[in-house]
């Protein structure tokens, strides 16, 4: 097969790029875009590091060709606050001490986007099941979660 242009939407920027077949998302958004913010963790779609919206809902780039999502939009952690200023996912995340390592945390906070902008009073249990594909190693999962609620209720107040 030989290779072909994708074209994508991504962080609200037209993007066009030579893509080899079996390139994933992933591989397209660190190799030819030089995002770095989704990380390669399990390459098997089980970690949630890789996390990115596709038509804002929540993917693991690392499964999908980046040729079937050809003509989406794409948001990155390096979208979701393009002024430089943190939004409240983010600041909430750090005030809440909601990360450790870092490795976790694009993909966290890209799946609590998505379920704060499709549900903007979640419960804690719908916050458990939401991150629920998603791994963390050193952080644990209740500051996580606090930070969510936390954020979610920055927003409504917002």
């Amino acid at each position: 097969m030989p290779s072909r242009i994708v074209t994508l939407r991504v962080n609200d920027r037209e993007e066009e790029f030579l893509a080899r077949p079996g390139t994933t998302l992933l591989g397209a958004l660190r190799d030819a875009l030089g995002l770095t913010a989704a990380k390669r963790g399990c390459a098997q779609g089980a970690c949630g590091s890789c996390t990115v919206l596709v038509d804002e809902k929540p993917v693991p780039s690392c499964l999908v060709p980046v040729e079937t999502v050809d003509g989406a939009a794409v948001r990155t952690l390096e979208g979701v606050a393009p002024t430089g200023d943190l939004d409240e996912v983010q600041q909430a995340f750090l005030d809440d001490f909601a990360t450790q390592c870092g490795f976790c945390t694009a993909g966290m906070i890209m799946t609590a986007e998505a379920l704060l902008a499709e549900n903007p009073e979640p419960t804690r249990a719908e916050v458990v099941e939401a991150i629920s594909g998603n791994v963390c190693r050193c952080t644990g999962y209740e500051p996580i979660v606090n930070a969510i609620l936390d954020a979610a209720s920055r927003r409504r107040t917002a």
